[in-house]
């Protein structure tokens, strides 16, 4: 069915929207992914820092970010200010050093909490995609028999992905509490 493979489609783009959302959330330790949504000035124009640098992890506590050209340092380093992601850019004339900071029991909490605001929105996202999909299945004059039987298929959808969001935010809630 048409609808049934549209809606599966739609909620699997939801989930995806999740877990490249819960990657902006730290768990103590350094990632590029940290500065993935940060776009420094570069010649006149707003780029991703990783198509302006090189930005690899050091000891898993400090992300090394070192400019193809070094006259972008400035600019990178505004930007990463400006993005206010909680960490201090050092910039050491070569490459902007970030050291992840140890975080604490409570700062760990409001990532917690975080997370699953945002497991509640994906699940939201899902409900829509649900409602729309019964809109379309209603408004198309289906046999009764095979109305209902779509509205099943829709309820197992997203049952299915429901578990995933569930599942995606544990997994995210245990890396977040580990030391």
């Amino acid at each position: 069915m048409d609808i049934i493979d549209n809606t599966e489609l739609k909620m699997m783009t939801s989930i995806e929207t999740l877990e490249n959302r819960l990657l902006n959330i730290r768990a103590g330790r350094a990632n590029p992914s940290l500065v993935s949504g940060i776009e420094a000035e570069c010649y006149g124009a707003l780029s991703p820092i990783n198509t302006l640098a090189n930005i690899t992890v050091h000891d898993g506590k400090q992300l090394f970010i070192k400019p193809f050209d070094r006259n972008n340092l400035k600019s990178i380093e505004k930007a990463i200010n400006e993005a206010n992601i909680g960490i201090n850019p050092v910039n050491n004339g070569e490459s902007i050093i970030l050291t992840m900071p140890p975080m604490t029991e409570e700062t760990r909490r409001d990532y917690v909490k975080q997370a699953k605001s945002m497991a509640e929105e994906a699940k939201v996202a899902l409900r829509n995609i649900r409602q729309e999909a019964n809109t379309q299945i209603k408004n198309n004059d289906f046999p009764e028999d095979e109305e209902k039987s779509l509205l099943n298929e829709i309820q197992d959808l997203i049952n299915k992905y429901n578990k995933q969001i569930d599942e995606i935010e544990k997994n995210k809630e245990t890396e977040l509490m580990s030391i």
